[in-house]
């Protein structure tokens, strides 16, 4: 059994361009715009509210 590596898997072949230099500020400034992105559209959602509960009798004065 050889230990030929062969061709390298598609996602090493990808990291070994992206961490090229001209690559690399564009994954940089791609990935600061992506969480930028997701942040802003976090920020964004309302959270659901529940329907406010009914009083029934009015609260006891406080001593």
């Amino acid at each position: 059994m050889d230990n030929d590596p062969g061709q390298p898997s598609p996602i090493r072949r990808l990291m070994q361009w992206a961490i090229t230099p001209p690559q690399s500020y564009g994954v940089y400034l791609g990935g600061l715009i992506l969480v930028f992105a997701l942040s802003f559209y976090a920020g964004t959602l309302r959270p659901k509210h529940l329907p406010a509960p009914s009083v029934t009798a009015p609260s006891a004065p406080r001593s």
